[in-house]
């Protein structure tokens, strides 16, 4: 028993692209005649036409054209437009499979367990959360060194184990979501601090108090921030302040990584 799911979109209400069109749409692009790709998908004519005058009725730009004349009283193509629908439709449902996978994975659908399922919708509560690019993926024996860049072109590093790595499908050039809790994000005024791996430098946005704890809010550049939480006495002493050039040390071991 599997799991299985279509994958639809819908604009102004109403669906938009079915597995169904896109395959026609795939023919139309491959075969240049709409009589041709019904025939392939298979459909009937009337129902090629039907559902080819929907797509071009609610999306904002036409995605088939019809010439007339030549053969078979005209040809039939795919706008740019049209291709690059295509294209993103591929993309979303390559995700939607791994998503289906992933689900399938978690549950034990002969036993009726379907316990696990919760996990897949977890929420997060550590602060920092930011996208970031796989420059590179070392492994080792047991963990794995994964370089990473972030929208701002610093670079930040974590340890993870190499399992971790193959149950992820860690891979260069990947988007990834650096994880990381604000308690073990270290502050320093010294630019040269090399007591973490990690050290971005940013400056301070806001600064939030309470009788024991303070929150400090740091831009590293390109929309990216980063929060710390210490002690009010531990930031009274270092003399930060909204402003402040800092830089923030995280140890590579801290970072998580999701997908």
């Amino acid at each position: 028993m599997e799991l299985s799911s279509k994958l639809t979109l819908e604009m102004l209400g109403k669906p938009f692209l079915l597995e169904k069109r896109i395959e026609l749409l795939h023919a139309i692009e491959k075969y240049g005649s709409i009589s041709k790709a019904a025939k392939a998908v298979p459909m009937s004519y009337k129902s090629a036409w039907e559902a080819v005058d929907t797509m071009n009725s609610l999306s904002p730009q036409p995605i088939v054209c019809r010439e007339t004349g030549g053969k078979d009283g005209g040809g039939t193509t795919i706008t740019a437009y049209g291709k690059r629908l295509l294209s993103n439709y591929a993309l979303l449902k390559e995700e939607h499979d791994r998503f289906l996978k992933r689900l399938s994975e978690a549950t034990d659908i002969q036993s009726g367990a379907f316990e696990t399922i919760e996990r897949l919708a977890l929420q997060i509560s550590a602060r920092n959360q930011i996208q970031a690019e796989v420059v590179s993926v070392e492994s080792e024996n047991v963990n794995a060194k994964i370089r990473l860049k972030m929208k701002s072109g610093q670079e930040l590093v974590s340890v993870i184990t190499k399992e971790a790595v193959e149950n992820l499908q860690i891979e260069k050039h990947q988007t990834v979501t650096a994880i990381f809790k604000s308690s073990t994000v270290l502050l320093s005024r010294d630019n040269d601090a090399k007591r973490a791996e990690n050290r971005l430098k940013g400056t301070v946005t806001t600064i939030d108090k309470d009788i024991e704890n303070a929150k400090v809010v740091m831009d590293i550049g390109n929309h990216d921030s980063i929060v710390s939480v210490m002690p009010v006495s531990v930031l009274e002493g270092m003399e930060i302040h909204e402003g402040s050039v800092v830089t923030a040390m995280i140890k590579a071991n801290d970072v998580m990584l999701g997908r």
